[in-house]
């Protein structure tokens, strides 16, 4: 029996959902990537393979991780509202829906995002 790391699982788990999870011109991917010091989120055309925008968190300054995280949702929202982007699939890249990745996709959808 082998032991497998946490991330080896959240990595299985991304590779499971993506291979449903799909984005295009029309509804471009919104892709999350979650560090132990700060949360990445990018919007993603899969039929071209390109980014479209992008959002940190690397540059903000507040002590806590779900202001953060919030920031980065509303960013990537008005960045999305520039581009004409208005409904995406949200990819949360088999993380749990919980704590930041919660409080970035809620804070996109209040920023005018629908998925």
């Amino acid at each position: 029996m082998t032991i497998k790391s946490k991330k080896t699982i959240r990595t299985m788990r991304h590779k499971r959902i993506r291979k449903k999870i799909f984005g295009n011109s029309e509804r471009p991917r919104l892709s999350v990537f979650r560090s132990n010091k700060y949360i990445y989120a990018q919007i993603i055309n899969d039929e071209n393979g390109s980014t479209l925008t992008h959002a940190s968190d690397q540059a903000l300054d507040s002590k806590s991780n779900i202001i953060n995280a919030e920031n980065v949702g509303a960013s990537i929202a008005k960045n999305a509202k520039a581009l004409g982007i208005k409904k995406v699939v949200f990819d949360k890249s088999g993380y749990a829906y919980t704590g930041r990745i919660q409080a970035l996709a809620d804070a996109a959808r209040k920023g005018g995002l629908i998925f």
